[in-house]
Order: C-alpha cells, then structure tokens, then sequence
C-alpha cells in the first residue's frame, strides 16, 4: 500500500440511517475532511486563493463500494492516498474503517482535474505541486 494519510472521526446519532447504520451519504462527508486533513499537512489547507494557481480544481467523479455497515455510534478511521497524478487529474483511493480492525467498511475514489481558474479549463499541474505529492503517489 502506498504512503497514507489516516483520521479518526466521529459517527453521531445525525450520521446514522433509520436502521442505525452510518448513512451512506456520510462517507463522502468523512472523506472530504479527511482529505482537507491531508491538504493541511501539506500546507495547502486554503483553496481559492488566486496566488496559488494550483490550488484550482474541481471534482470529477467521486465512487464508493459500501462493503461491511457501520453500525451505531462511535469512532471510525478514514485512510487517503494518492491513486494516480495525472498531467491534469489527480486520484486518490480512500478506506473507511472501524477502531478496532483493518478491514474495509467501504472503499472509494475521487478525482479531481486542475483548473484554470477564470475559464474552468483542464490545465497540467504545476512542477511544485508534483514535488509536494511525489512521496504519497504510488
């Protein structure tokens, strides 16, 4: 497995489903903070910043294979890495688990496609931005 990125969240009462099970629209959720978690350690927390020209992009596809319920309250462990950096995409894989054990309540991507921020075009990441992700890139 490539070098990861893992948090620890919580799971309340409003994350769950009728059936008390964490609702599956929350694991995005628990992967975006993750993966705002990890732009933070690498120094890149504040997007929208026009200095940062390759702080722009938007989310092309997200997927999310749900495999065991997380049931109840409690804590769960989100893990992100980097899947694939592309000229102008970028893929992370991402794990959800429970405390307790190193198996898979879910698994998912996302790609995201660098921008130019004025026109919303694809435009190749930049030299600097490829160095900071070169050791989480598998």
């Amino acid at each position: 497995m490539p070098r990861f990125h893992e948090r620890v969240h919580g799971v309340y009462f409003d994350d769950l489903d009728a059936y008390r099970i964490l609702h599956n629209a929350r694991y995005i959720l628990l992967f975006e903070r993750t993966l705002g978690s990890f732009w933070e350690e690498l120094g890149a927390g504040e997007f929208g910043d026009p200095g940062q020209a390759d702080h722009w992009h938007l989310v092309r596809a997200n997927t999310v294979e749900y495999l065991r319920p997380i049931r109840g309250t409690g804590s769960v462990r989100v893990r992100v890495w980097v899947e694939r950096l592309g000229r102008t995409s970028l893929t992370f894989g991402f794990r959800v688990m429970p405390m307790d054990e190193d198996v898979d309540a879910a698994v998912g991507t996302r790609t995201v496609v660098h921008v130019e921020p004025e026109t919303q075009r694809p435009v190749p990441w930049g030299e600097a931005f490829r160095r900071t992700l070169a050791p989480w890139a598998s």
